[in-house]
C-alpha cells in the first residue's frame, strides 16, 4: 500500500502520473526482457522477444519525448501491475519441466503484459486527446499499436510452434 495517495486536481495531474507510471513500467520491461529471452528456447519466440525489446526501449524516448513536450523532468511512479507481472514472468522463466511447455508459459506471461500495456496506452491515449496534447497523442498512438502488434506476433508463434511442441 502506498504511503501517499495520489492527488489529482485536473485531468493533466492524472495524465503525468499515467505517463510516470507507464514509463517505469517500461523500464522494468527492459530488465525483463532479456531474461524471457534467455530462457526462451524457441527461435522464433526468442525472435519476437527480443524485436519487442528493441520497440520497448524506442517507447521509453517516445515518452521522454512527451514529458519533453510537457516541460516535465521523466519521472517514474512506481508501476505496482508492472511489478507483479513480471514477478509473474520471472515464475515461468524459473519454472523446471519441459523447456517446450516453458515457452507456452513465456507466452503467457508476456501476453498479460502486452494487454496490461494495451490497457495503459489507450488510457493515455485518450486523456491526451482531450487534453489537446495532439503529438503526445499520435506517439502513444504509435506505442499502442506496437502493443498490439506485440501481442499478435505472440499468439502466431503460439498457435504455429510453441503450443503445437507443447504438445508433444
Amino acid at each position: 500500500m502506498a504511503l501517499f495517495s495520489p492527488e489529482f486536481n485536473s485531468l493533466e495531474d492524472l495524465f503525468l502520473e499515467q505517463i510516470e507510471d507507464l514509463y517505469d513500467a517500461e523500464h522494468r520491461i527492459i530488465r525483463a526482457l532479456p531474461k524471457m529471452i534467455e530462457a526462451a528456447q524457441d527461435p522464433d519466440l526468442k525472435r519476437a522477444l527480443d524485436q519487442h525489446l528493441a520497440e520497448t526501449r524506442n517507447q521509453v524516448d517516445r515518452l521522454d519525448t512527451i514529458f519533453r513536450s510537457l516541460n516535465k523532468a521523466p519521472e517514474r511512479e512506481t508501476c505496482e501491475a508492472m511489478k507483479g507481472l513480471i514477478r509473474e514472468g520471472e515464475d515461468m522463466v524459473g519454472a523446471k519441466g519441459s523447456p517446450e511447455v516453458r515457452d507456452a508459459a513465456i507466452i503467457a506471461a508476456a501476453q498479460r503484459v502486452e494487454h496490461y500495456e494495451m490497457a495503459g496506452y489507450g488510457t493515455a491515449r485518450s486523456l491526451a486527446q482531450a487534453l489537446g496534447h495532439s503529438e503526445a497523442a499520435r506517439l502513444l498512438e504509435s506505442t499502442l499499436q506496437e502493443e498490439k502488434n506485440a501481442d499478435q506476433i505472440l499468439t502466431q508463434v503460439a498457435e504455429r510452434s510453441v503450443n503445437v511442441h507443447a504438445l508433444r
